[in-house]
């Protein structure tokens, strides 16, 4: 092997190049601009070595930022992590503000029947009020707030999956 393949250390060893078989790492976006060779001397004609290139970098895509998120998703990193907390949150306080709406309707009829004891003896079609707000209106009254919550629920998911892409 020739010289090129080892590098020196400080205490006079030659090791092995680290970076040796490791593909170089290419910027995302690169804009090449041929450089001139330096006409040092004239070489022989059948020996003639490629030209020179500049790499300049240029900025970032908005796309790698979207992988990277991803990345970070996928791998569990920390920052990836407090994304899915966040939106763990996000989702876990609308449920809550909800189900506390529901326990607020539920809650107050009792004290309604107790507070207006003449609304509870009303009746509709021979059906006491009390039991038509007891036993029909609270299925099309949770079906709602179902209905709510998973609206609310995927525009949680869809603002996260656009923070994430963009």
């Amino acid at each position: 092997m020739t010289d090129d393949f080892y590098h020196r250390l400080s205490n006079g060893v030659r090791q092995p190049d680290p970076t040796l078989g490791k593909r170089p790492q290419v910027p995302e976006k690169a804009v090449v601009e041929p450089v001139p060779p330096a006409p040092l001397r004239p070489e022989p004609e059948h020996h003639a070595k490629p030209k020179r290139q500049r790499v300049i970098l240029a900025d970032p895509r908005q796309a790698s930022r979207a992988l990277r998120s991803r990345v970070e998703l996928e791998e569990q990193t920390s920052w990836g992590k407090l994304l899915i907390k966040d939106l763990v949150k996000v989702q876990l306080r609308t449920a809550l503000l909800l189900a506390l709406l529901v326990v607020l309707v539920f809650g107050s009829l009792p004290v309604l029947f107790y507070l207006l004891p003449g609304f509870a003896r009303v009746t509709v079609v021979n059906i006491p009020v009390a039991w038509l707000i007891l036993g029909v209106l609270p299925f099309p009254f949770l079906f709602g707030i179902g209905l709510w919550y998973n609206r609310l629920a995927e525009r949680h998911e869809r603002d996260f999956v656009d923070m994430i892409e963009n």
